[in-house]
Order: structure tokens, then sequence, then C-alpha cells
């Protein structure tokens, strides 16, 4: 695993200095909690009211865990593996957390089938989330387990969790997931037979439906709390396919339960579906090809069920859904995965004589037929990559990383690495982090990237031929919770790359900052390009909406980290 590095806490982490004096790396007086507002000047009480009302002190980002150190996991709970390449101080682990298998109702494959394959294409770290539902709920979720612990031992560098695909009442659909141990079934089972819109007949729009999903992030919090399971995350998956999940929903799950509720899927999956018949499905990217119904949010445009250069609307919109809950200074991270189901090109079939119904599961696939290519999905890291960025192989340290935003995305192997960090002086943060400047210090944003790293599945070397900065302001808890837009988001640098190999250092100067900001990244290799929704002066050239038939997402790649905030006081 490359462990030589030095993993430098004290020096990633020197912002977390308390001391009160004038020297580098001391903390300004409003930003440090351990001093009592009765000790802070005037102007210092009035700068730390602005930063709570924002959101960004005390019960904000604090309690998303965003401002706390990243400490290292505990010994026994690491595992040994060959995986994830050291890089800004932290070990960089590819995962996907939205895979099914013989246990969901619409798909065929076994554990061992996704993890071997997932392993094989890089990924370090899986999630294998059965649908829920009355069988599963039955069956599945207590069935499933002993192959993925089977699989835990065959692929010893492939950490493998158990989760389910929520339906969450009153929206879509979520990935649900606890750390592995001794309760991971009974409070998978009874989170499942107690919350899923599916088995409670909660589906459809209603504040009753609602309030039960809040309740199941409640659940998975207690359980967390009483020590019945180490953790448990929740992600919220292809979020405006369907227009169901309202933003009011997102920012109610999140502010809930900020610990728990920490993001959504960026890209979806079910990237082959766009391919062109005859040799693909001819279906739209993702499978966004729907149109609204009586359960959608009224207010999202059309445009918003369609994907855009493979990627979600909420986060592929700049001033957009995503934006608007990082200008609130409300962490809610972009994850990308597979989805997978059903590969494409792959020629495996439902294993014969099965009775998913009175059983849970079908039986084991069989191959050696035709070669489909009307199936919409790729193996676990075929396509599709999520990057975190953990402190030890462990499954503590994936969700640790997952929780505090250390995560990047890719498409097709466009890129194979990437370290951003801002940089004021001393001080440094990377993705999902913090950095706490004083008033008018001047802030650097320094990215690290390395070009992918040979061919990918479809047998060429991607080209990245530009990386966009975007940057917005922070402007505090919006008073409409059904807002979807921000108006200070924009592009503010687009650096041109046009290379294939190696790596590329690019730099940008925020200036001298005095109020918060955050910034994000996204890479393409251009081949697809538009002026975005908001008009050019915001996003001047962003990703093009997909068409529906006609999207082969090997013409069309990208990449997208998640934010770094600045905090001036």
């Amino acid at each position: 695993m490359g462990h030589g590095h030095h993993h430098g806490h004290d020096h990633a982490h020197g912002h977390h200095d308390h001391s009160h004096g004038d020297g580098p790396g001391s903390l300004p007086p409003a930003l440090d909690m351990s001093v009592p507002d009765t000790e802070l000047t005037p102007n210092q009480l009035s700068r730390r009211g602005m930063l709570r009302r924002t959101g960004l002190l005390g019960a904000g980002l604090a309690a998303s865990s965003v401002l706390a150190g990243a400490g290292a996991a505990a010994a026994a709970d690491s595992k040994t593996g060959r995986s994830g390449s050291w890089s800004g101080d932290y070990l960089w682990l590819a995962g996907d957390h939205h895979i099914h298998t013989q246990y969901s109702g619409d798909a065929k494959y076994r554990v061992i089938d996704h993890v071997r394959h997932g392993n094989a294409n890089g990924l370090d770290w899986m999630v294998i989330t059965d649908h829920g539902g009355p069988q599963h709920a039955k069956f599945g979720v207590e069935k499933v387990n002993p192959d993925i612990v089977a699989a835990r031992d065959k692929v010893e560098d492939t950490l493998v969790f158990q989760g389910l695909e929520w339906n969450i009442p009153s929206a879509e659909h979520g990935t649900v997931f606890v750390h592995p141990g001794a309760n991971e079934v009974a409070v998978l089972r009874e989170f499942e037979n107690s919350f899923d819109g599916s088995v409670k007949g909660a589906s459809s729009s209603s504040p009753a439906n609602e309030a039960l999903a809040i309740a199941g992030l409640n659940f998975l919090a207690d359980a967390v709390a009483g020590r019945r399971v180490k953790d448990a995350l929740f992600l919220a998956n292809h979020p405006a396919r369907k227009g169901l999940d309202s933003p009011h929903e997102i920012r109610a799950w999140r502010d809930a339960q900020p610990q728990i509720a920490v993001g959504m899927e960026g890209a979806p999956g079910h990237q082959a579906a766009g391919i062109p018949a005859p040799k693909g499905p001819g279906s739209g990217r993702g499978y966004y090809d729907s149109s609204p119904s009586a359960d959608s949010w009224a207010a999202y445009p059309l445009e918003s069920y369609r994907t855009w250069g493979g990627f979600d609307w909420m986060t592929s919109t700049v001033g957009g859904l995503w934006d608007s809950l990082l200008a609130e200074g409300k962490p809610w991270w972009i994850t990308a995965n597979s989805d997978s189901h059903n590969v494409y090109a792959d020629n495996a079939v439902r294993g014969p004589g099965s009775d998913f119904n009175a059983t849970g599961k079908y039986n084991d696939p069989v191959y050696g037929g035709s070669l489909s290519l009307t199936d919409g999905d790729f193996w676990p890291g075929q396509y599709s990559r999520t990057h975190v960025g953990a402190t030890s192989f462990s499954y503590r340290s994936v969700m640790n990383a997952i929780r505090d935003g250390r995560v990047w995305v890719d498409h097709g192997g466009l890129i194979s690495g990437l370290n951003a960090r801002l940089r004021s002086g001393s001080k440094e943060e990377t993705l999902g982090g913090m950095l706490r400047v004083r008033r008018g210090d001047k802030v650097d944003l320094v990215i690290d990237i390395d070009l992918a790293n040979g061919p990918n599945w479809a047998q060429f070397v991607p080209t990245l031929a530009r990386v966009d900065v975007i940057e917005g302001a922070v402007t505090g808890a919006v008073s409409d919770r059904d807002t979807f837009a921000t108006p200070n988001t924009k592009v503010v640098k687009s650096f041109e790359v046009n290379k294939s190999t190696g790596s590329v250092r690019l730099t940008y100067s925020l200036g001298r900052v005095d109020q918060p900001l955050y910034v994000r990244l996204r890479g393409t290799d251009g081949n697809r390009s538009a002026v975005g929704l908001n008009g050019a002066a915001v996003d001047p050239v962003g990703p093009a909406i997909d068409v529906v038939g006609d999207a082969d997402p090997w013409k069309d790649l990208w990449f997208y980290s998640n934010p770094i905030w600045v905090l001036p006081a």
C-alpha cells in the first residue's frame, strides 16, 4: 500500500491549534469555541454571530465533522491490502456504494461476481445494496450476509460492506450501509422492516411519509449511539431521475442527522444505457428518461430529468441545487457508482428454475449465451469510481472519509489521481475541509492531477482537456427550504490541459479572502460541452444535456470533486 509515506497529522491539521496569540497557525478568537462569548471584543462577537447564522460555526459544520480532525483509525479495524495510493497525507481508495446481486428482483449476479470484477477494476471498497422491499426484508437481508462474509475472505484486498437500497418514504432511493459487525444484519433488517417505503406502503409524497424517512435516519443514529453498529451512512441515489427528492426533503435529511445523511449520487449508475441501438440499449444515460409524475416536485424543470455529461442535474448545474446547499455552509457530498444490475455486453442469464418471490433470491447465473447489448450497466469500477481519502485501509476509515467529504469521482478513467488543497501560509486543507484564516489573508488553490494511467475498458487512454474551478459565496441559511439555486456561484477559472499521461500541477489564487466561500473542481475530455443553464457568465463551457437514445458514455468523460471551504474571521 505504500505505507512508507509519513502520515503528517501534525502538519496537515496544524490549523486546529487552539492558541490565542497572533503567531502562525493560531486560531482567531471568533472561531475558537474554547473562548467564551464574554471574552470577545464587540467586533469579534459580531463576527462569531454572523458565522453561526451562516451555519459555519458551532452546530453547522462542526456538527457534520468537517471541522473535526481525521484521527487515525484503530489498528484493530485495519485490514492489510494492496490497494490505494498515498497522496496529500491520505490513502486514496476507489469504491462503489451502489451494487445489486441475485437478491434483488431486477438483478442476477452473485456477490462474489461483483467483488471479483470490482477488485479487477481497481476498487478498494464496495457496498452491496440489494433493493429494499418485502422479499428482501423477509429473506434477502439475512441470506446475502454469508455471501458477503465469504467474499471478504476470498478477496481480502477489497473491503465489502453490507447495505441495502432504501425505498425512501415519500422520495426516491438511497444507499444505507453499516460498519461490519455482529449486528449488521439485525440492524439492517429492523431498519428495512420499520422504515422502507415499499415495505410500509409509504412511497407516495406526503408529510407523514417524509416524517417516516426522518424517523429512519434517527433509528440509524440511535443504532450507532447505542453501539449496536460502529457506524452507518445514508446517500441519496439518482436524486433527480424522477423528480421525487424535493429540495426541502434533502435539507431535512441532512439537518436531521448530518453524521448519517451525508450526500447523494452526483452521477448515477446505468451509464451504458444511453449507447445507441442496435449496439446498446438506446435509452437515457443513467436511465434518466422519465417525466414528471403526481409525486414529483412540481417546480423542477423538465431538463432536470436528464443527465448532463453523465451527471445528475442537481450536481452538474453550476449555481444549482447542490451549490445552494454548499452556499448555506451545509456539507453535502457527491459520489458516483455503477448501480450494477445487468452488465452491458455480458452473456449471463438468471439461473433457471428461480422463484424469487418465494425465496428472495435468483439461482446462480448461467453463462454462455449471446452477448446482451440491451443491458445498461457496467461492472463496479469499470466506468464509475468514487475515490475517498482514508487514513488507513479499513472499513472505519472509508466511512470517515465519506462523511468528511474527502471524495472525488471520475468516469472512464479520465484521471487517476487528484490532490486539491487550499493553502494560506502554513495552513492547508483538502477536499471536504475548512481552511480557517484571518480576514484578508491570501489563499491559493493548488491542484495536482495524475492523468490517465493506461487504457480504460473501451481500450483508449483518455485525454484531460480542461479543468474548471467553481467558486461560490457562503450566504447563509435560506428562508425557503425548497431553494434550488444560488446566484453567487460560477466558474472562475478554466485551465487548458490537453494531456493524457503523466501529471500536472495547476494553481489559482483566490486573492485576499474576507468572506466565507467554497471552491470545487470539475474536469472534462472536452468532447461535449454547452453553455450552462444559468448562462455564460456563470458557466461558459459546461456539460451538455445527454440525448436519450444517443449518449455514448465513453465519448463524454468528466471528473468532479467535493468542495473545500474558506472561513475568514
